[in-house]
């Protein structure tokens, strides 16, 4: 949890689950709560969630995985991404600065 101390300076949190996880929602909640048992004040910044690895997903995945988290995920946006095809990446770029410039 030390690792954690930089993240008090930051006005955004930028939380990233993998797609090939068995429960994105689940994962994206274990570190809700870690974040939580390290300063509760944190839960109080502008988050965004990217799932990242969707160049493993196929159209009709992807659009399922979307429904299911955005079901279980609030309040929040939520991308897909993928560092190996570059999906998204300017996409989440563009919410970080939009989130960090209001």
């Amino acid at each position: 949890i030390r690792f954690l101390r930089h993240i008090e300076r930051n006005s955004i949190l930028l939380f990233m689950v993998p797609a090939d996880t068995d429960n994105i929602a689940k994962e994206y909640k274990i570190l809700l709560n870690e974040l939580k048992q390290y300063n509760p004040e944190l839960l109080h910044k502008k988050r965004l969630l990217a799932i990242s690895k969707c160049d493993l997903l196929d159209d009709e995945l992807e659009a399922e995985l979307k429904k299911e988290v955005k079901k279980s995920v609030k309040g929040i946006e939520i991308i897909f991404i993928s560092s190996h095809t570059e999906k998204g990446i300017l996409k989440l770029k563009d919410l970080i600065w939009k989130s960090i410039n209001g």
